[in-house]
């Protein structure tokens, strides 16, 4: 992954671990699990996704969502609660082969998974399963006030966060448990301390919340499933950005799975600085998969820790001062993120609406299907570096019969502070690349920032006529701008994703932009002249462009009449 993955990587293999709950002398088929994060050695504490206690609750789950319930005892679950927490091996620790775990899977276990089927060694031996008492549940208010705003209400309809796709069958009352159980997590202490063998202290250092900006790289560390298999599945490794924030409710592109509820989120600046804990991996909005992992910041969790330890009793109130600390200072909860994502804007059309690109300070560029009617007014917004609504109008939409989705908006007033993006000359199959647009939240978290790589480039007689990239697009990102990660250059602007038309599924990271060098020659006369006369030969586009845009194959010759 490169050098500077390499601290995160270690804090990432010293701080996973897996966390399994069951009933006292009941069967494997009793079994919930989640990943989770050694927050110290001495002690052993370890912080968890409080979702697998939810069948444990002594007055059911509902007591997770009532007014002014911010934290609960380890004695508000029955009796007959127990707990293991299983980790790999450190440099200090010696090489104990463990028998494999076998606890079933995350909550809800996932069909076609046998939790007792054999384990394959992945080559690093594992500690044995410890037993661990449970000494806090606790929530971050700020977290489930921005999820209401965000994902509750007339939205809530169209959100889906259980860990199962929308037509599997999930009863409703799982489903309600895991909702409640969303933003809940889970202070344990391992019994005894894991100083003995492992060295004490924090294992981790925390990130203050805001400290990291949108855009930035991160790495989430999970177990897939859970507690199934954790010689093969403990403490896999996925990364990607922080594509949006709304206080401590946070977004990743980094794609996890059932079973990494709870586990670390980790930056490459602090170097290996802990960021967050993934809240929920999957989501579907509108029934369509999102692609994107929720997280609840680091920070905010370990204040509600410490201030629920210092209510509770005396011997838990001495365990606050161990909780590890923060490192760096926070850059403000509202950074804009990357300099060249200032470009993208929100835009407005009646009732529709999408993003576009400000590619000068009175014109932006955005899809003819967000703005198709010449001379329609154009609300623009834009949220850096300020919030500022501006009206414009269209003065160019291609035809509906045009392979190019594209609509140039003459804006009444100056967006000021913005600045102009730098059009690429050439394209790199390979490079990585970033999405910026109004997908998922619309104008109500600002403009989200997804990640991948250019994964290819669709020429016509050696001009590049269709980027694709690898980037999560979807619904509201269109017209946004698509930029190299490294350059900042604009490579393109976002025109669609893909969906299967048999199945009806969309896929987030299968999508396609125009170059900017089809859109350059255009912008330059129209800026210079006022004549659209650039843009209007974008309707005259050659068969064989249009072919690239139907996504038909090319036949490899014109055919021959038999007559």
């Amino acid at each position: 992954m490169g050098r500077q993955w390499g601290p995160s990587m270690r804090a990432a293999e010293q701080a996973g671990c897996v966390v399994s709950a069951s009933r006292a002398g009941h069967s494997k088929a009793g079994w919930w699990s989640c990943s989770g994060v050694i927050l110290s050695r001495s002690p052993g504490l370890v912080l968890c996704h409080g979702g697998i206690f939810t069948p444990f609750l002594r007055a059911g789950s509902g007591v997770l969502t009532a007014a002014g319930t911010a934290f609960l005892p380890g004695d508000s679950c029955g009796d007959d609660l127990r707990l293991h927490v299983q980790w790999g091996p450190t440099a200090e620790s010696p090489a104990v082969r463990a028998e494999p775990s076998r606890p079933g899977l995350s909550m809800p276990r996932c069909a076609g998974l046998e939790p007792s089927a054999p384990s394959r060694p992945r080559g690093r031996p594992l500690q044995p399963p410890r037993p661990a008492k449970l000494l806090l549940l606790l929530s971050c208010p700020a977290f489930r006030a921005h999820f209401t705003r965000l994902f509750g209400g007339e939205a809530a309809e169209h959100w889906h966060f259980v860990s199962a796709a929308p037509d599997d069958e999930v009863s409703e009352e799982e489903e309600e448990d895991q909702l409640r159980a969303l933003g809940w997590f889970a202070l344990l202490r391992v019994q005894p301390g894991l100083q003995a063998e492992e060295g004490g202290g924090p294992v981790v250092a925390v990130a203050p919340l805001g400290s990291v900006p949108k855009g930035a790289p991160l790495l989430a560390c999970g177990s897939p499933f859970g507690a199934f298999c954790p010689d093969i599945f403990l403490n896999t490794l996925s990364r990607g950005v922080l594509s949006n924030a709304a206080g401590p409710l946070l977004l990743t592109d980094a794609r996890c799975l059932p079973g990494t509820e709870g586990g670390g989120v980790f930056a490459a600046r602090p170097a290996g600085a802990l960021v967050a804990l993934v809240a929920a991996p999957l989501c579907w909005k509108a029934r369509e998969w999102v692609g994107l992992t929720l997280l609840c910041a680091a920070a905010p969790l370990l204040h509600a820790a410490r201030a629920a330890l210092s209510s509770l009793a005396p011997d838990s109130a001495a365990l606050a001062a161990l909780l590890p600390p923060e490192v760096g200072a926070p850059r403000g909860l509202q950074d804009p993120g990357p300099p060249w994502a200032a470009a993208a804007v929100l835009v407005e059309c009646g009732t529709v609406w999408g993003s576009g690109v400000a590619v000068a300070p009175r014109l932006v560029v955005t899809c003819r299907h967000v703005a198709p009617r010449e001379m329609a007014r154009v609300l623009v917004h834009s949220t850096a570096p300020k919030n500022v609504a501006i009206w414009g109008h269209v003065v160019f939409a291609t035809q509906e019969t045009s392979p190019y989705d594209i609509a140039v908006v003459r804006l009444e007033e100056d967006l000021d502070g913005i600045p102009r993006p730098v059009p690429a000359e050439h394209f790199h199959e390979g490079e990585a690349v970033s999405v910026v647009g109004f997908g998922i939240f619309g104008q109500a978290c600002g403009p989200s920032v997804t990640s991948g790589i250019l994964s290819a480039v669709v020429q016509v007689d050696d001009t590049p006529v269709m980027l694709q990239t690898t980037c999560a697009v979807h619904g509201g990102s269109s017209g946004g701008p698509l930029f190299s990660t490294h350059s900042g250059g604009l490579l393109g602007m976002v025109t669609s994703n893909t969906r299967d038309n048999n199945t009806g599924a969309t896929y987030p990271h299968l999508n396609f932009s125009i170059p900017i060098t089809v859109l350059q020659p255009a912008l330059r006369q129209y800026s210079q002249t006022g004549d659209l006369g650039g843009f209007r030969e974008l309707d005259q586009a050659a068969e064989p462009v249009r072919v690239v845009w139907r996504l038909q194959q090319p036949l490899p010759q014109a055919p021959r009449s038999k007559l």
